[in-house]
């Protein structure tokens, strides 16, 4: 089990949108569902290094905003193609905090 880093407010994330954070030397997207859900997994598509967190949301998925390569949030796999991102165990706190262990 690896260490929790706080990131600050859910509130700093729009419903449906992501954001990328340095989390201790790691960039890491995190996404805010319509749901209501987090999910963080590496800030950068591995095909091409596009920027997560700019991508399009739906669901519990993200679409890399260069390529249009998707992948499930929840694991970190890559949807309809072998690549694959590695996700990161999210949380929120009581008072709405994102908690995220590395």
């Amino acid at each position: 089990m690896g260490r929790e880093y706080s990131i600050g407010p859910l509130a700093q994330i729009p419903e449906g949108e992501g954001r990328t954070f340095e989390v201790y030397g790691r960039r890491v997207a995190v996404f805010h569902t319509r749901a209501g859900e987090v999910f963080a997994v590496q800030a950068d598509c591995p095909h091409r290094a596009g920027p997560l967190a700019d991508g399009l949301t739906g669901g519990s998925t993200v679409l890399c905003p260069l390529h249009e390569r998707a992948f499930d949030l929840r694991t970190g796999a890559g949807i309809g193609h072998d690549d694959c991102v590695t996700p990161y165990p999210t949380r929120l706190s009581e008072d709405s905090t994102v908690l995220i262990e590395l």
